[in-house]
């Protein structure tokens, strides 16, 4: 299953209302409010690549006050004690 890390930059103070509509987006596995460069990291996932990169795309880079975002997408990975 395609996964990605999504680091999100918003609007100065809407990052509290971007977490809580990301949150409701299907293909997001978990989102966090961070310190940083960054106000938001979400786990995105989904069936195939076109799909992830639609939900990414459409559903959280085109949201208002969304300013930016970087996106890493998942090649491999490991899980504790796999």
């Amino acid at each position: 299953m395609p996964e990605a890390f999504v680091l999100i930059n918003t609007q100065i103070g809407g990052e509290h209302e971007v977490l809580r509509r990301i949150l409701k987006i299907d293909e997001v596995d978990q989102a966090y409010l961070v310190y940083g460069v960054y106000d938001i990291v979400a786990k995105v996932k989904a069936e195939t690549m076109e799909k992830l990169r639609d939900a990414i795309t459409w559903k959280i880079r085109k949201m208002d006050k969304v300013m930016s975002t970087i996106t890493m997408i998942v090649i491999e990975g490991h899980r504790k004690g796999n």
